[in-house]
């Protein structure tokens, strides 16, 4: 009962950051998933079947207020599925051996991503031309493959890059990726499902990330106007890496006296990733409160006084 209770927390506290964030559910709950001593394989086929139901309810509210644009939904993920299926094949034909450290060499990549994006000042939208399948049908293909095969990262992977792109509005990003997270979850169980049977599937742990994702799902629409996006990307990427590392000096048995040094380093890029990321918030909002107000509207010219006395 009581790793029932702590996997549901993981779910919460995964769908808070994905919530806050736009990305992250996977990556969180596979690296603590991981720490727990979970297989890769069945930590990543568990939680894609529980984001089949926080993508679901995720997709539905995203739409109801009007966040999804479905031509980047269906462009994205068609190949997100595709990729998300072999991405769950390979993983589930490897070893646990040979599987540990590659997963948790992606986490790794990724908590860094998250440092170094959450370090700068976020990219506003520059331009309204329309995202062309050649950018977007690659994008879903490698970053379904990088989901199943790493436990997470859709977010991570197509959240920035359409940022980047400077042509949606941030909202629209998040929503349309969310949505379009459902079909790529439901490629990857079925992959996994192939690959690893039903016993692949931790049922108790699904069933407990999927109810914490859930109660977390409406916490973490007021988390966002609280805990600013920098702050919360730089503090999750830097437990993401911290735990990564671990396990991957583990894997390749890395000497016990130079693993003090490597989570000295991390901590030490970690604290300053954190001091970037709040700079780069107060220049933001400085900038934002220096910018001139905009000119109020020519009052209407009543009717009557286009007429006049004659």
């Amino acid at each position: 009962m009581r790793k029932l209770l702590v996997l549901a927390l993981v779910g919460l506290a995964a769908q808070l950051v994905d919530g806050a964030l736009g990305m992250a559910y996977g990556v969180t709950s596979s690296t603590l998933l991981l720490l727990a001593g979970v297989a890769p394989a069945s930590a990543s086929a568990s939680v894609h079947l529980a984001e089949i139901g926080t993508t679901l309810a995720s997709g539905v509210a995203h739409w109801r207020f009007g966040n999804v644009d479905w031509r980047v939904v269906f462009r994205m993920a068609i190949p997100g599925a595709v990729g998300a299926f072999a991405g769950a094949t390979f993983l589930s034909s490897i070893s646990t051996e040979a599987a540990a450290p590659w997963m948790a060499g992606i986490l790794l990549a990724l908590g860094t991503y998250l440092l170094v994006r959450f370090a700068r000042p976020l990219r506003q939208v520059t331009t309204r031309r329309p995202l062309r399948t050649r950018f977007l049908a690659p994008l879903g293909l490698v970053a379904g493959f990088v989901d199943a095969t790493g436990g997470g990262g859709w977010g991570p992977v197509a959240t920035p890059s359409l940022l980047v792109s400077a042509r949606m509005e941030p909202r629209k990003v998040i929503g349309s990726v969310d949505t379009s997270e459902f079909l790529v979850a439901g490629a990857a169980s079925l992959g996994f499902l192939i690959g690893l049977g039903s016993e692949g599937f931790i049922l108790p742990t699904v069933a407990a990330l999927l109810i914490g994702g859930l109660i977390a799902a409406p916490i973490a629409a007021w988390l966002i106007k609280v805990v600013p996006a920098q702050l919360l990307g730089a503090a999750v990427g830097g437990v993401i890496v911290l735990t990564n590392a671990r396990t991957l000096m583990r894997a390749f048995d890395v000497a016990a006296g130079i693993r003090p040094v490597v989570y000295v380093a991390i901590v030490l890029a970690w604290i300053a990733a954190a001091t970037f990321a709040v700079r780069a918030l107060l220049r933001t909002r400085r900038a934002a409160a220096a910018a001139p107000a905009p000119a109020p509207a020519e009052p209407a010219e009543p009717v009557g006084a286009l007429s006049g006395s004659h």
